[in-house]
């Protein structure tokens, strides 16, 4: 295996135009030294060529510009005939995809190979490789699956020294005593500013007198006011004691924001705002546009510059890539447009229910191994609207202390009693359960009407993985339902990308509840319950979410079945497929051709399912890349290994800000989430990178490189011994030694 230290970093392809001419002369010209380094000349490139080069009307399907090597067993016979007719003739197809990956006659380098010129920012930003990275060599894939019959890994939280602690709540408790001392010398020197903050007091002395001295006054009856005129002794006394009543009671207006509540978004986060909300521009793919802003008075406001800043994205819930602006489930969206429009114009009750609605359901619960499934427009609704039509006032529900707010909100309006237990804590589980089922409700002692256990396939703060197969076998023997969120665990985990049943093992019927997104592995939005037919036809009337709620659009719902037949693959008309009950410990096979739209017409490529397996085994080899080479690099990581959510422990608020401008502002920027109380605990506060499918080696290697050097400047290698750390061109080399025997 070639050293990765020496590859470049492949942030965009060569200009589409450019002549065979061009390409057997690249010997002999001066390319840049590296693709990153051409990232700065964007603006001279748009400014001399913007006017000249006309973006490619179409690009490859993404099949075609990613999976595919002269080797290849996935490789379709006709595929570079294709990706020829989409170079406008600037070369044949060969050449077209040695030049971008750098494995071709006169090939000097692995991975994609550095352009003769700066390519416009146009250009960048319609390439197809800005959303899906090259990524050619089979070495670099994994299966994402649970070794049968090895023990579950458990969650070690590990703790820093006791100085970055100390320093962490030191620095937390200096912002605390400034806020304040801001807040009161503020209310007093400058109360305009704080009138949001401050009580507005109303004044009815002018009312009192009013009363007391002029001839005539309203009092307000019950129902109506009656005018009284001339001098009344009682009347006088009775107002004017009134009045005083008043004067002493009145408050006005109590402020608009609790001066307490509002403290820690003011005085706190207000100083780390340039880590969060940071607006983009384009698809979220591999790559993304930043729009570049400043902010004159220390975060209180930000201006956008009216730049941008193209980095590499490690922060989007883009999993298995399917977000992308062209290829085959972009064509298929588009056609759904044509035939549908934009939206379906009611609720599911109401006309708002079309053939895609039902067509996405079925493809739903066969690809999760269900009897059947309802979709919902939103995942955060999915889980607050469905959950109370599953449990009310004398129920138990059973909760991980982690849990997403969803969760806890759909809980709460259900009215049903909630116990919590630690995290992924087997033991705390069981003995909660005992002493629920025993002592039953709470004051009555009799028995719950139902318990429902609640928890997570993937934590998104966390990274961490429920133990499914140890809550099934207590299932067994405390007779409770188990509903399992799969927002992030769907399509991103098991070798046939269905979520945690599927990398254990697990039956899928032996859960009751499914509930998962689609906003996360495929690129779409909305969310589904999947469970007995029974169960959902309840749902479909008493859920809010379905007759209340508008109807999921018809180009999100064609963008589901496509990147769903993606992965699943569609069966060759006439080939027998196996019945669901037939294997009942497996997922099902590969969708029925008449699974899907009659109209809808998906590349081989596609169809096959050999694309949808190329992304997922790509996944799991960057998320493992990744967890390990930190560990390795000397980190403290959370999550399970093959989690795609890899959370890097920052604790200090001061390097929050600092990482993230430091990652942003390298010569081949990367843009990062970082996540801070209240979603975490107030000293774990971290960095949450967030694999994906589209990301190549390099792009790995890169993001590893960088948080090296960061976190020696930075003091956050707190994991390991300096003396059992890897250096980053170690981890490069021995990257799928790491993957592959990394426990």
């Amino acid at each position: 295996m070639p050293a990765s230290s020496s590859a470049p970093s492949p942030m965009a392809l060569n200009p589409p135009s450019a002549s065979q001419s061009t390409i057997r002369k690249r010997s002999s010209a001066s390319p840049m030294s590296t693709a990153t380094s051409y990232l700065s000349a964007l603006p001279q490139a748009d400014a001399s060529a913007r006017n000249s080069i006309t973006p490619p009307p179409s690009t490859p399907a993404l099949s075609l510009s990613s999976s595919t090597t002269d080797s290849a067993p996935n490789t379709p016979p006709d595929e570079y005939q294709e990706l020829n007719g989409h170079l406008n003739g600037s070369g044949s197809a060969d050449e077209f995809y040695f030049r971008a990956k750098g494995n071709g006659p006169g090939g000097e380098g692995d991975g994609l190979l550095t352009p003769l010129h700066p390519p416009t920012s146009e250009q960048v930003f319609t390439t197809v490789h800005t959303e899906f990275g090259h990524c050619a060599n089979e070495s670099y894939r994994f299966i994402s699956k649970h070794p049968p019959g090895a023990p579950f890994p458990k969650h070690v939280e590990q703790d820093p020294p006791y100085y970055i602690l100390f320093t962490t709540y030191t620095s937390y408790l200096i912002l605390i005593i400034l806020g304040h001392l801001r807040d009161f010398v503020g209310k007093r020197l400058n109360p305009a500013s704080y009138k949001h903050l401050i009580p507005r007091d109303v004044s009815i002395i002018p009312l009192f007198l009013h009363l007391l001295f002029c001839g005539e006054w309203e009092t307000a009856g019950s129902s109506c006011c009656r005018r009284v005129t001339g001098y009344r002794l009682g009347a006088v006394f009775a107002h004017s004691c009134l009045g005083i009543v008043l004067i002493i009671i009145s408050q006005g207006y109590a402020p608009l924001n609790s001066d307490f509540d509002s403290f820690y978004t003011r005085r706190l986060k207000t100083r780390m705002d340039e880590c969060f909300s940071q607006p983009v521009t384009g698809v979220a793919g591999r790559t993304i546009q930043i729009l570049d802003r400043i902010s004159p008075d220390y975060n209180e406001t930000m201006i956008l510059t009216g730049s941008r800043t193209r980095a590499l994205n490690i922060s989007s819930y883009n999993y298995l890539g399917f977000a992308q602006a062209r290829g085959g489930c972009a064509d298929a969206v588009e056609e759904a447009i044509n035939r549908y429009g934009v939206s379906s114009c009611g609720s599911r009750l109401e006309g708002g229910t079309n053939d895609l609605h039902q067509i996405g359901e079925a493809l739903v619960a066969r690809f999760v191994g269900m009897e059947d499934a309802i979709i919902g427009s939103m995942g955060f609704a999915t889980n607050s609207a469905f959950i109370p039509a599953l449990v009310s006032k004398g129920c138990l529900v059973v909760s991980d202390e982690l849990n997403h707010a969803s969760i806890r909100f759909g809980v709460r309006l259900s009215g049903a009693h909630v116990r919590m237990f630690k995290h992924n804590d087997m033991k705390s589980l069981e003995s909660l359960l005992r002493e629920a089922i025993s002592q039953g409700q709470p004051k009555t002692h009799r028995p719950w009407k139902k318990i429902l256990l609640i928890v997570e396939g993937l934590y998104s703060m966390e990274g961490t993985m429920v133990n499914l197969p140890a809550i099934v076998e207590l299932k067994k023997k405390y007779k409770f339902y188990i509903f399992v969120d799969e927002a992030h665990s769907i399509g991103a985990l098991g070798q046939s990308g269905r979520g945690v049943c599927d990398f254990f093992g697990v039956n899928p019927r032996s859960v009751d509840i499914l509930m998962g997104t689609f906003t996360k592995s495929f690129g779409a939005a909305g969310g589904y319950i999947a469970g007995s037919k029974t169960l959902i036809d309840h749902l479909r009337v008493n859920g809010h979410a379905s007759p209340y709620a508008e109807a999921m659009t018809p180009p999100v719902l064609t963008q589901i079945i496509a990147s769903m037949a993606s992965i699943m693959g569609v069966a060759v008309p006439g080939t027998p497929l196996a019945e669901r009950a037939s294997a009942p410990q497996v997922h099902p096979g590969p969708a029925p051709p008449n699974a899907l739209p009659t109209w809808l017409s998906l590349p081989p490529a596609l169809s096959s399912g050999l694309e949808g397996s190329f992304r997922l085994r790509r996944l799991a080899f960057n998320s493992r890349y990744l967890h390990h080479g930190l560990k390795k690099l000397g980190f403290i990581t959370y999550g399970h290994p093959s989690s795609p959510i890899v959370p890097l422990l920052l604790f200090n608020p001061g390097k929050m800000c600092i990482f993230h401008r430091m990652m942003k502002d390298r010569k081949t920027p990367i843009v990062v989430v970082v996540v801070a109380y209240p979603a975490t605990p107030l000293v774990t506060g971290r960095v949450r990178f967030c694999v994906s499918a589209a990301h190549t080696k390099e792009d790995i290697d890169t993001i590893l490189k960088s948080c090296d050097e960061i976190g020696d400047t930075l003091d956050l290698k707190h994991g390991i011994k300096r003396s059992e750390r890897w250096t980053w061109e170690e981890v490069a080399r021995r990257a799928v030694e790491l993957v592959e025997t990394a426990a």
